[in-house]
């Protein structure tokens, strides 16, 4: 067309430039700029445009539908909203193919599906069906990387939940450039979400991620999209957690717990029990904590080992808690006992590959440390939490008495807290110790 307007667009960093140049000026990338053609800018008239006052907008109740999966609606929020996108994301192998695959099959039958691979053949779909138990659904495959063949097939189906496997691979006519790359995938993310508010559909995108586990391509694709999901996984362990990083339509750090098996996910309706031992815990160096997670509580096992070193450099290492809070405990530690640590390495480990966030895990980290190094062990059934201060004060978490009837559920019977979480009604079979002090808390358990 003669009127056509060109730029060129980097395929590494996204930016434009008005002519070609060998290198981008931006990112300094080589040979990196590709030819776009620069769409014009549609006119439309007055009546297009139509103004509403917000105290005149009806309230519509937000309807969901149900995966399958009750741990999965939990880190949606209650399941998944019509015209919402959904990002998927996590490492290579870990279950995403799996899950939605599943999820498409147990929606219910007058919701129609498709499943989008970029990736695989249809035969293979069709195989990795048959081995998670899904060969008789009614599910629609289609292998394509051409968002307007996506378009065309989804209207003509009338599918209400689309299933992309991955948005890497996924190509727009309107961008020249190789699929993956940054112009590709924020001009691919923003038609997919557009045609899924314009057509009230569910879309999930299937996302790869880098070595650091953050979604491939710029961060302006999450920004996009309604909500966004990450898989996380122990390699020693069986179990995969899902937890929700950014939520449109629910609750941001919401977890959900599954079970890889030969047949496919399985979801696990108690977490608490799987991250603890049988015994409730009564060996040296070992206590029992509440984190909260999302929108509900979960018992979690923490574990120390305090061991004297003759090396130059100590060694403080955390897996499960915030690396840099393991020091600064430590420290608080020394300061307000009569325990010196300089001579001894620590290590803190969340049994089963937990990762948390939060700081009600001070306390028993701290109790743990103390456990290892004097070689003693816990009451049994003893759970505490709490966070540390600098000046060895014991201060309050939110949630506590929630924490607590989780607890007294799983047959714990003593608890150590901070006294400003003390519950107003007293919790049937559990006896309550409350501390405003690490000094207390360190009597009153050792």
């Amino acid at each position: 067309m003669k009127n056509e307007k060109k730029a060129y667009t980097c395929s590494d960093c996204g930016a434009f430039s008005v002519k070609w140049q060998g290198q981008c000026p931006d990112c300094n990338a080589w040979n990196s700029l590709n030819e776009t053609v620069v769409a014009k800018k549609n006119s439309f008239s007055e009546k297009t445009l139509e103004l509403k006052r917000l105290n005149e907008i009806d309230e519509e109740l937000i309807i969901r539908y149900d995966s399958g999966f009750i741990e999965f609606d939990r880190v949606l929020g209650g399941g998944l909203v019509p015209g919402s996108v959904v990002l998927v994301g996590g490492d290579p192998g870990i279950g995403k193919s799996t899950l939605l695959q599943q999820i498409a099959s147990n929606l219910p039958l007058d919701l129609a599906a498709c499943y989008v691979t970029g990736e695989e053949s249809v035969n293979q779909v069709a195989q990795r069906s048959s081995r998670i138990g899904t060969s008789q659904s009614t599910v629609l495959v289609m292998s394509s990387t051409s968002l307007e063949q996506i378009f065309h097939q989804v209207k003509k189906s009338e599918s209400q939940v689309v299933i992309i496997d991955s948005i890497q691979t996924m190509m727009s006519s309107g961008i020249n450039s190789s699929p993956g790359s940054v112009s590709q995938l924020k001009e691919s993310v923003g038609e997919l979400v557009q045609f899924a508010k314009q057509n009230e559909i569910t879309i999930l995108l299937i996302g790869h991620v880098t070595k650091d586990g953050a979604i491939a391509g710029p961060k302006i694709v999450e920004h996009m999209v309604d909500t966004v999901l990450y898989f996380e996984n122990d390699l020693a362990s069986r179990f995969t957690v899902i937890r929700t990083v950014k939520n449109r339509f629910g609750a941001t750090n919401e977890m959900g717990v599954f079970a890889m098996t030969e047949s496919g996910f399985k979801e696990v309706k108690n977490p608490s029990a799987i991250f603890l031992s049988n015994d409730f815990v009564s060996r040296s160096g070992s206590i029992v904590s509440v984190a909260w997670e999302g929108s509900r509580p979960l018992l979690f096992e923490m574990q120390a080992l305090v061991s004297e070193t003759h090396a130059s450099h100590i060694k403080r290492l955390a897996q499960g808690i915030d690396q840099n809070r393991l020091p600064l405990l430590t420290a608080v530690l020394q300061k307000y006992t009569q325990i010196s640590l300089s001579q001894f390495d620590i290590f803190i480990n969340v049994v089963g590959g937990l990762k948390l966030d939060g700081i009600s895990a001070d306390l028993p980290a701290i109790i743990a440390i103390i456990s290892s190094y004097k070689d003693l062990a816990c009451k049994k059934k003893l759970v505490s939490f709490g966070e540390v201060g600098l000046a060895g004060e014991i201060r309050p978490v939110k949630y506590g008495t929630e924490r607590l009837i989780e607890a007294a559920k799983q047959g714990f019977t003593t608890a150590v807290i901070p006294d400003a979480n003390l519950p107003r009604k007293k919790i049937k079979d559990m006896e309550l110790i409350t501390v405003d002090k690490l000094t207390d808390a360190i009597d009153v358990i050792f």
